[in-house]
C-alpha cells in the first residue's frame, strides 16, 4: 500500500517536472519567433524610413534590445526549470537533513 503511494507521488512529481520543461520550451520557441519578427520589422523600418544601409540598421541596438531583455527572463526561466541552483530550494534542505540523519543512524548502528 505504501509502495503504491510512493510510486504515485513520484509519478505526480515527474509529471509536474515534465510540464515545467515543456513550458520552458514553449516559452523559448515563442521568444525566438517573436524576436525574429520584431527584429525584421525594425530592420525593415530603419532601412526604409531613415535611408540607412542594411549594415547601419542591423547594428542599431533597437534591433537587439528585446532579445537582450527578454533573454534575461528566459535565462531565469531556464535556471528555475532545470534547477541550476538546486541547493537554494527548500526540498534541497529536506533532502540534506534526511541524508545527514541517515548517516548519523548508520554511525550509531556501527557503534552498537
Amino acid at each position: 500500500m505504501e509502495k503504491n503511494f510512493i510510486e504515485e507521488r513520484e509519478y505526480i512529481a515527474a509529471k509536474k517536472k515534465v510540464k515545467k520543461i515543456k513550458g520552458f520550451y514553449i516559452h523559448f520557441l515563442v521568444y525566438v519567433l517573436v524576436n525574429i519578427f520584431i527584429s525584421g520589422v525594425i530592420i525593415f523600418g530603419l532601412t526604409r524610413s531613415d535611408d540607412r544601409t542594411f549594415f547601419d540598421a542591423i547594428t542599431n541596438f533597437g534591433v537587439y534590445s528585446t532579445w537582450v531583455f527578454w533573454g534575461i527572463g528566459v535565462c531565469f526561466h531556464w535556471i528555475g526549470v532545470f534547477e541550476i541552483f538546486s541547493f537554494i530550494r527548500k526540498d534541497w534542505e529536506d533532502k540534506k537533513i534526511k541524508e545527514l540523519m541517515e548517516k548519523e543512524q548508520q554511525q550509531r548502528n556501527k557503534r552498537l
